[in-house]
C-alpha cells in the first residue's frame, strides 16, 4: 500500500513538472543541441554555402584579444550585482522581518522593482541618469562614462534583484527556529553574536540560492547594456553576451560566434556549480 501511495505521488510530480520541462526542452536544450555543429563551420549565418573548419572557432575564440575587454565587462558587473543585490537585501529582510502590517507593506513596495521588465528597468534609470541626477544633484550620467557605466548598469540591476533576494532571505530567516533565540537571550548573547552564531549559518540555504541565480543572471547580462548604451561609450559596457549576438548577427561570423556561445554556456555552468557547491558545504542542518 505505501509503494503504491509513493509510486501515485511519484508520477503526480512527473504530470506537474512535465508541461515545464517540455517547454524547456523545446525552447532552450534542443536550440542549443542544434547549434553545436553550426560551431564547427565558417558561415555567415545567412547562405546555404558554408566550410567545416573542425576546432578552428573555438580555438580563434580562446586566442581572441577583443573577448577579453567583454569578459571583464561582464566579470565587474556579475560581481557588483551579486555582491550588493544579496547584502542590501539581506538587510532589508532583517528590517522587516516582523509580521506586522506595516512590514507586509514595505515587503510590496521592495519587491516591486522585480517584477518591472528590464528593459523598462533600463530606460527608466537611464532618464533617472540623464535628466534627473543632473539636474537634482547635479551629478554627470554615469552611463556616459566609460569609468562609470559598468557601476550605473549594476546599480540598475540591484534595484531591481534586491526585492527578489530579500524575499529568499525572509523565507530564510522564518525558518529558523524561535527556541535557538530564547535560548540566545537567556544566556544573555548579544545581537550581534546572535546573528553571526545563529541566523547566518542557518540561513546560508539562502545565500546558496540567491549567490547562484543573481550570478547567472549578471554573467548572462544583455539587456541592460544594449537597451541602455548599445555596448558604449565605445565598447566599455558591451558584455560577453552582446559580443556573441554582435559576431552572430552584425558581423556574420555565426560560426565563431556559436562557438563562443557554448563555451560561455559550459563556463557558466562551471561556475554556477562551483559556487552552489562552495555554500552547500557550508550550510548547517537545523
Amino acid at each position: 500500500m505505501r509503494n503504491k501511495k509513493m509510486v501515485k505521488k511519484t508520477i503526480q510530480n512527473i504530470l506537474f513538472l512535465a508541461p515545464c520541462a517540455v517547454v524547456f526542452f523545446v525552447f532552450v536544450i534542443m536550440p542549443f543541441l542544434q547549434g553545436i555543429p553550426y560551431s564547427f563551420r565558417r558561415w555567415d549565418g545567412f547562405s546555404a554555402d558554408y566550410t567545416i573548419v573542425g576546432l578552428e572557432n573555438y580555438k580563434n575564440v580562446l586566442t581572441d584579444g577583443s573577448i577579453a575587454a567583454p569578459a571583464l565587462n561582464t566579470i565587474k558587473f556579475a560581481a557588483m550585482e551579486v555582491v550588493f543585490s544579496n547584502l542590501f537585501g539581506l538587510l532589508l529582510a532583517l528590517g522587516i522581518s516582523r509580521n506586522t502590517r506595516f512590514h507586509r507593506i514595505l515587503r510590496t513596495i521592495y519587491f516591486m522593482p522585480y517584477v518591472i521588465s528590464i528593459v523598462l528597468a533600463s530606460y527608466i534609470w537611464s532618464y533617472i541618469f540623464s535628466d534627473v541626477c543632473y539636474s537634482i544633484l547635479g551629478m554627470k550620467n554615469l552611463l556616459a562614462s566609460p569609468k562609470t557605466v559598468i557601476l550605473g548598469l549594476a546599480i540598475i540591476s540591484v534595484w531591481k534583484d534586491t526585492g527578489y533576494c530579500m524575499i529568499v532571505f525572509l523565507a530564510a530567516l522564518k525558518s529558523v527556529p524561535d527556541e535557538y533565540y530564547e535560548v540566545a537571550r537567556v544566556e544573555g548573547s548579544r545581537s550581534l553574536h546572535t546573528f553571526t552564531k545563529i541566523t547566518l549559518p542557518l540561513i546560508v540555504p539562502a545565500f546558496t540560492t540567491n549567490a547562484t541565480l543573481v550570478l547567472s543572471w549578471g554573467l548572462k547580462v544583455f539587456e541592460y547594456p544594449m537597451v541602455t548604451t548599445g555596448g558604449g561609450p565605445g565598447t566599455s559596457s558591451e558584455s560577453l553576451a552582446m559580443y556573441i549576438y554582435k559576431n552572430i548577427f552584425v558581423y556574420y561570423k555565426a560560426g565563431y560566434g556559436q562557438a563562443a556561445a557554448i563555451l560561455f554556456t559550459l563556463f557558466l555552468a562551471v561556475i554556477s556549480f562551483l559556487v552552489a557547491s562552495f555554500f552547500r558545504s557550508r550550510e548547517v542542518e537545523v
